[in-house]
């Protein structure tokens, strides 16, 4: 069913309310009111690079933007930068990022497409998936070459990331220089009327408006979005450095992961990651400055809630509670059988997390962390052996995430 675009004033000043929590900058927002009251479906742009298959609530907060946009009738594009990742977004780093596999990349994109379904809507009428192989997989060299006559290479170093990297000598290779042309071009396949992007996006999309007035398209509009620390209140939010709460992370994760953030992350925090009512963040806000500890649980709560459901949301708060305030071991473990014992204490880890969002990097940062414990014993190696009988022994990983485990004679 084919979805009617509101574009009446009502509706466009609806969505502008609603986007300035979380905007940082808009370019430019009178062609932001002219492309919303258009009457016509509009594209939004959304590309991703496929270097791992993990989002977290940082990349949520733009699609919770687009999701605003879907509900009145505009059509988000999902662009799996399938051919860019084979090159790696420079953006943010200080050396050249690893190429990986084109099996890799086949496998993150479709874990990135499960997981933006977590927010967007995925009827047809207002997403539409596509891949930047498309049209770069065959591109002929004359037309790339075409492409990189238009841009100077003092418009490409004036990027700051680009001279930093010269200052202090680390190198810069020139398949990293066409990064911001491959990107720009893709705004010009999509037709792109709009795009949504962290604000260290911002000179990739710039080279997009570009390229689109060089092929007599109007350029699409860019919104960037804020950026907060991840839950160590140091990096933004990142899987390597674990200090992230994923979109694919069960409903006690994410609620534990709120409660370890600092004290003075929690007013941003409920201004960017909640869909809460201005009045009642700021509520909370005041809050957090007398009761530190309740305010942090109620975040925990709409954060879950907005991802889970109201009654996991009120579950994990009650759970948490149990174990920590009046510190008793769950009575909900999760039990793992084995027919027999892993070899090492990370291979029993492992076993135990089986599919949940845990990276192997994750888990050997907890043993570095002490926060492994069978029995309550501090398991301070990884490569341990362990002994496993048919008892239950208790396997505790972290604060939030504990298991029964034992041998059983059964397959």
């Amino acid at each position: 069913m084919t979805r009617t675009v509101q574009s009446d004033e009502a509706s466009v000043e609806r969505v502008l309310d609603a986007f300035a929590r979380t905007t940082d900058e808009i370019v430019t927002l009178d062609e932001l009111r002219g492309v919303l009251r258009s009457g016509r479906q509009i594209r939004i742009k959304y590309g991703v690079d496929v270097t791992a298959p993990m989002m977290h609530i940082g990349h949520a907060v733009n699609l919770w933007m687009m999701r605003e946009l879907q509900e009145i009738g505009h059509k988000v594009v999902f662009l799996i930068g399938d051919f860019t990742t084979r090159i790696g977004d420079p953006t943010g780093r200080d050396k050249l990022r690893p190429v990986i596999t084109e099996e890799e990349i086949a496998r993150n994109a479709e874990a990135f497409i499960e997981q933006v379904g977590k927010v967007l809507l995925t009827d047809e009428d207002v997403v539409e998936v596509r891949r930047n192989s498309e049209w770069f997989g065959d591109l002929p060299t004359s037309k790339f070459l075409s492409l990189m006559e238009m841009v100077t290479h003092e418009r490409l170093l004036s990027r700051d990331m680009f001279r930093k990297r010269i200052e202090e000598g680390a190198g810069l290779y020139m398949h990293e220089l066409t990064y911001p042309i491959i990107q720009g071009y893709d705004s010009v396949e999509l037709e792109s009327d709009l795009t949504i992007v962290g604000s260290d996006q911002l000179f990739n999309e710039m080279m997009g408006r570009f390229y689109q007035e060089r092929f007599s398209q109007k350029p699409q509009v860019i919104i960037t979005t804020k950026v907060t620390p991840g839950i160590d209140g140091k990096q933004k939010q990142s899987k390597s450095l674990g200090n992230y709460i994923g979109l694919d992370h069960d409903a006690r994760e994410k609620f534990g992961r709120v409660m370890s953030i600092p004290d003075n992350l929690t007013a941003a925090y409920l201004s960017v990651y909640t869909g809460l009512a201005d009045e009642r963040v700021d509520e909370l806000v005041a809050l957090s400055a007398t009761d530190p500890m309740e305010a942090k649980k109620i975040l925990g709560q709409a954060i879950v809630e907005r991802y889970h459901g109201e009654e996991a949301a009120a579950a994990e708060r009650r759970w948490f509670e149990e174990v920590f305030s009046r510190r008793r071991e769950p009575d909900d473990i999760e039990e793992r059988c084995f027919s027999e014992a892993p070899a090492t204490a990370f291979d029993l880890a492992r076993a135990c997390l089986g599919t949940k969002e845990f990276s192997n990097s994750d888990i050997r940062r907890l043993f570095q962390q002490g926060a492994v414990k069978l029995d309550g014993e501090k398991i301070p190696e990884l490569t341990e052996p362990v002994e496993l009988s048919a008892e239950c022994r208790t396997l505790r990983l972290g604060k939030r995430t504990w298991f029964k485990v034992r041998l059983t004679d059964s397959p």
